[in-house]
């Protein structure tokens, strides 16, 4: 990047080259996400200024404007993107200081879980049962994979004899088109060994694919993936989330979102007393704390666990007080 004329660059031009930059640098939904930030709440508050005179108390006021419209999440997302836009023109030697360092966005709110026990659970499985949730709620249910990862599927990324199953690219929608992704960071990419219960289920699934595939004729499009839409297509991104509220609600189903069936196979792994480790490692995270910080809510039966567990050292004697401890 030409980095002359230093004084006359505006936030502006700034952020709009900045943009093309990173453009081959990152995923394009995560590109159109930094675009429409930048173009819907940073360009027309502090477009204008020159790059050398913007300063915290500016993006201060853009925050406060922003929050006022929008979520805390919405600000701290921007505020995320401007801190890594400008990092790169202190590196560029357009300005000294990053502006953003001395802005303090405000705290998000911690969303609280749906925490599925496991009635609701076995409720919906039943329910989608002879559907064509069927799959895809099975798959969620028994590996805790994301919508894409799920979506994205092949039979070729599982063993013939469904004991594991590779996870090797997701579904992403952009707004361009919904396409089939690599997964976003290396512990994404992940085997992940499937317990017996999904067997019949997607035995079903291919049995129903070989039948549609023979009704469809030419009109059947061989993807090869586990769960498509129809004819062998894959599900619309955007599409599915519809589809599977309709299937909770004809079914008479309280809503929940899909991705809370992953959140429910991380808290019955852990109220199983399956390792954090290794729960993290079937859901794909990046490092075991994200897990220890998401599940940090347990289910009360675990925080009961723990104080009878405790017991069992220091009160062997069942709930009995030692005597030594009575006599003082």
């Amino acid at each position: 990047m030409d980095t002359g004329g230093l004084a006359q660059i505006s936030v502006g031009d700034y952020l709009d080259a900045w943009l093309a930059h990173v453009k081959g640098r990152v995923r394009q939904r995560t590109h159109e996400g930094y675009e429409a930030l930048i173009r819907i709440h940073a360009k027309p508050a502090i477009g204008e200024i020159g790059l050398a005179d913007l300063r915290p108390l500016d993006l201060q006021e853009l925050y406060s404007s922003v929050l006022a419209r929008r979520s805390a999440g919405t600000v701290v997302n921007l505020h995320l993107v401007l801190t890594q836009a400008l990092s790169q023109a202190v590196r560029w030697g357009y300005v000294a200081v990053n502006a953003a360092s001395g802005a303090q966005p405000p705290r998000p709110q911690r969303k609280e879980l749906t925490v599925l026990d496991q009635a609701g659970v076995e409720a919906i499985l039943a329910a989608a049962e002879g559907t064509r949730m069927e799959a895809p709620v099975a798959i969620a249910i028994a590996t805790g994979m994301r919508r894409g990862e799920v979506l994205g599927l092949r039979w070729s990324d599982m063993d013939p004899d469904f004991l594991t199953a590779r996870v090797s690219r997701s579904l992403q929608r952009s707004s361009c088109q919904t396409r089939m992704e690599a997964p976003k960071t290396a512990r994404s990419r992940r085997a992940v060994v499937l317990p017996a219960m999904l067997r019949p289920h997607l035995e079903r699934q291919r049995a129903d694919q070989d039948r549609r595939r023979v009704v469809a004729g030419d009109g059947w499009e061989e993807t090869k993936i586990v769960v498509d839409y129809a004819n062998g297509r894959p599900w619309r991104a955007t599409s599915f989330p519809t589809a599977f509220a309709k299937f909770l609600r004809e079914a008479g189903l309280p809503h929940v979102r899909f991705h809370d069936l992953r959140h429910a196979h991380a808290t019955l792994m852990l109220s199983k007393g399956v390792h954090p480790k290794i729960v993290s490692e079937r859901l794909g995270h990046a490092s075991i704390g994200i897990t220890l910080d998401t599940y940090s809510h347990v289910p009360p039966s675990m925080q009961q666990d723990a104080a009878d567990a405790f017991d069992e050292i220091f009160m062997p004697t069942g709930g009995l007080v030692p005597d030594h401890a009575a006599t003082e």
